[in-house]
């Protein structure tokens, strides 16, 4: 869009000036591009370790374009201008369907494309052919480990085959370790990296706690990672341990490298996408509604009013849990609300009033309610609208108490990350501000202005979470820029850089 207004300009200008030839010619000389240097890196053995991001995931999946086109490897394919490596191995998979088999059996489904028909993003309607047990030989120069938290790349056994089936390693790690009872961190420093980049490590720390809606635990507090459940957030001072000491690993011996801090992931259309008020009805049908949750109203305000002045419910929650629809387009979904006051616990003369309310701007509805909001919870009958007459259980939902756990959590992450970058001099890529950015004004590279708008914006996949490639190649160049600034080379004044034009947004479906 940017070069069409250029060129549209340029049209003028010539229409302007074309009865004046003699007259100044106004176009500047081209500023010259500046001979490459690569500064104090040395980029002949580069490793990448991360997680999903690293690894290429995207679109819901990790598979075979999507890898060959991951941050690593484009930035790698700019490393090769300064000395570095034409070789760079990953653990492939097997095709571009997505999805993981153990033993035979589906243990990860296959990617998402966006269905022009529905509007929606859509599993592709096919059956992975990568089998985790067929394990691959490496090292690889690639280390992205797609699910892993911080205290997981410290893990022995993460990679182990034995503990897939219950839940107890990771199948990505499991088909590329060098070992039953290696460790992520393990596997890379074995390859003495003279460069690394270290990137999105605390993501999965918060991120699994906010797609499943917050129904895990803030475990600020907790030292024993054992204890965890899968959709926990991290503890920040467990976070700061592990990244110290996976830094403290990479830098032996005056390696360099770069690293990226934690971005607010509900920044990402994952969680921005659904409205909070998407149910139209009629007037007949708002009306029917109202009726029907007369009673449970009737009950918060009798509440209200028998505990008055015992400050142990407030006339201002009483107001926020009445439930009422009107005949629009946009009314809000009901919803389940833990943290709202549990009243049989004060009186059992309320013990029937459960936890409902309806959503708010302040609500954030995660990508999978989509499909979800609108269906019926007992099938043909009507009266059993999911969202509307049978509330948005705790998983559809973060609420405010929940994002600023997370927010919270990311805050300290990046409070090492940042400070660890400082103290061992390494480079430092703002992926939260980026993100932010993308999220209020569009981030620009090339010819191209990204925003993080859910299969248009460009740099967010169709799963809301994972780049597109394109996404990537603008992750590449950032961390370039980093490079930059921090070792003395030019990458992207001399030119030496990723085209996000050369990589694809969306996969077609057509695409195995």
């Amino acid at each position: 869009m940017k070069t069409i207004k250029y060129l549209f300009l340029s049209a003028v200008l010539i229409g302007f000036t074309s009865c004046n030839e003699d007259d100044y010619d106004y176009t500047p000389d081209p500023e010259p591009i500046p001979a490459f240097t690569a500064g104090s890196i040395d980029v002949s053995k580069y490793v990448a370790v991360g997680a999903s991001f690293t690894a290429g995931f995207t679109d819901g999946a990790l598979f075979i374009a999507g890898q060959q086109n991951s941050f690593p490897k484009i930035l790698n394919d700019q490393f090769i201008n300064a000395n570095g490596s034409a070789t760079f191995t990953q653990p492939l998979m097997n095709d571009n369907i997505g999805g993981l088999l153990f033993a035979g059996n589906i243990i990860q489904g296959p990617r998402f494309y966006f269905n022009l028909t529905t509007r929606r993003p859509t599993p592709l309607d096919a059956v992975p052919t990568t089998e985790v047990t067929n394990v691959l030989s490496g090292p690889f120069n690639n280390m992205g480990v797609p699910g892993a938290k911080s205290f997981h790349f410290l893990a022995s056994g993460y990679g182990n085959l034995a503990g897939v089936p219950i839940g107890a390693a990771n199948p990505y790690f499991a088909r590329m370790a060098s070992s039953p009872i290696a460790t992520i961190l393990g596997d890379a420093v074995a390859q003495n990296p003279t460069f690394f980049t270290l990137s999105e490590v605390g993501v999965n720390d918060v991120l699994s706690f906010a797609t499943s809606g917050g129904t895990g635990v803030d475990q600020t507090g907790n030292f024993i990672p054992a204890s965890y459940g899968g959709n926990d957030i991290t503890d920040p001072n467990v976070f700061a341990q592990v990244f110290t000491t996976m830094v403290d690993a990479l830098t032996a011996n005056g390696v360099k490298g770069v690293v990226a801090n934690v971005p607010y992931i509900t920044n990402l259309p994952h969680f921005t996408t659904v409205p909070y008020n998407p149910v139209p009805l009629d007037a007949a049908t708002a009306g029917a509604l109202n009726q029907a949750y007369a009673p449970y109203n009737g009950g918060i305000q009798a509440a209200a009013g028998a505990l008055a002045g015992t400050g142990l419910f407030t006339q201002e929650e009483a107001d926020s849990r009445m439930i009422s629809f009107s005949a629009s387009p946009s009314n809000a979904v009901v919803i389940v609300d833990e943290t709202l006051t549990n009243l049989g616990a004060i009186n059992p003369a309320f013990a029937g009033l459960p936890k409902y309310r309806q959503a708010t701007a302040n609500d954030l509805l995660v990508l999978p309610a989509l499909s979800f909001i609108g269906t019926l919870a007992i099938p043909g009958n009507p009266l059993t609208v999911n969202g509307v007459a049978v509330p948005l259980a705790d998983k559809w939902v973060l609420i405010p108490s929940e994002q600023l756990a997370i927010k919270t959590a990311t805050d300290a992450y990046n409070a090492t990350i940042e400070s660890v970058a400082a103290a061992k001099g390494l480079a430092l890529v703002d992926f939260k501000g980026i993100l932010q950015e993308a999220a209020s004004v569009g981030v620009s590279d090339g010819n191209f202005i990204f925003t993080t708008s859910l299969a248009t914006g460009g740099l967010i996949s169709v799963d809301g979470i994972h780049l597109t490639t394109r996404g990537y190649a603008v992750l590449a160049n950032k961390m370039l820029e980093a490079i930059d600034a921090t070792y003395g080379s030019n990458f992207i004044a001399a030119g030496v850089k990723a085209d996000p034009g050369n990589y694809p947004t969306n996969y077609p479906e057509s695409l195995r």
